[in-house]
């Protein structure tokens, strides 16, 4: 089972450029990423990414679009649930697609500062900021991204160190190869699990927003207070 590096647009995502290639075994971009480093193995990217900024692939370079981020993504309940940015996601695409041991996340914090660059590349649209029923909470977006993919046993962390919005925990690259899911709540798993069954909030075609009037707020609210506790301490980064 392989180690993903995934890679977003924070400022702080620069760094990346001089890593060494190991121990990560696949890189993904997320959209704009792909430009912090030549060696990336997937960009993944919307539909209405701009065609000029999307890269050209070299052998063995793939692009992921919806046509095959969307069916993975409903393998893990859909967007409502899951949480409609691209870094939520790649990271489920990831999950589907590259069945890794470990997921570790860079320049994906979703913290977004007054002032100042927003990206690497100066600044841009916060996409986890706009108004969105699917993103009442990035954190509980993030519980249940930590906790499904620990009942596949692959732990999902966080290599970097400044602010964020997602509560993984937080690990070096020296120690990314160790890293290992932590416990969670099976019974608030499956609870959480049993309410997404109930209200049935699943869209096959991804395009979620074209039928909003069926998903009520405080149901979410509730589902998403689920998935936090299912993401007990030994799981979450709780500093």
């Amino acid at each position: 089972m392989a180690i993903v590096l995934m890679l977003g647009s924070a400022p702080m995502a620069a760094e990346a450029t001089t890593w060494p290639r190991g121990p990560f075994d696949r890189i993904v971009a997320i959209n704009n990423a792909w430009r912090v480093r030549a060696d990336w193995d997937y960009s993944v990217f919307p539909w209405d990414f701009p065609v000029e900024r999307q890269p050209v692939p070299a052998a063995g370079q793939q692009l992921v679009t919806e046509t095959e981020f969307v069916p993975a993504q409903n393998a893990f309940g859909g967007f409502v649930y899951a949480g409609a940015t691209m870094a939520f996601t790649a990271a489920y695409w990831a999950l589907h697609a590259l069945k890794p041991r470990v997921l570790a996340v860079f320049g994906c914090d979703m913290h977004y500062p007054k002032s100042g660059l927003t990206h690497f590349y100066g600044t841009g649209t916060p996409d986890p900021l706009r108004s969105d029923i699917t993103l009442r909470s990035l954190e509980a977006k993030s519980a249940r991204l930590m906790v499904l993919a620990a009942m596949r046993g692959c732990a999902v962390v966080n290599l970097s160190t400044g602010p964020s919005r997602l509560i993984l925990p937080r690990v070096s690259r020296a120690a990314v190869a160790q890293a290992r899911p932590g416990r969670w709540c099976p019974d608030r798993a499956a609870e959480a699990l049993a309410l997404e069954a109930e209200l049935d909030y699943r869209v096959p075609s991804g395009r979620y927003w074209e039928e909003a009037e069926r998903f009520d707020p405080t149901a979410l609210d509730r589902l998403d207070a689920l998935w936090l506790q299912a993401a007990s301490p030994p799981l979450r980064q709780t500093a």
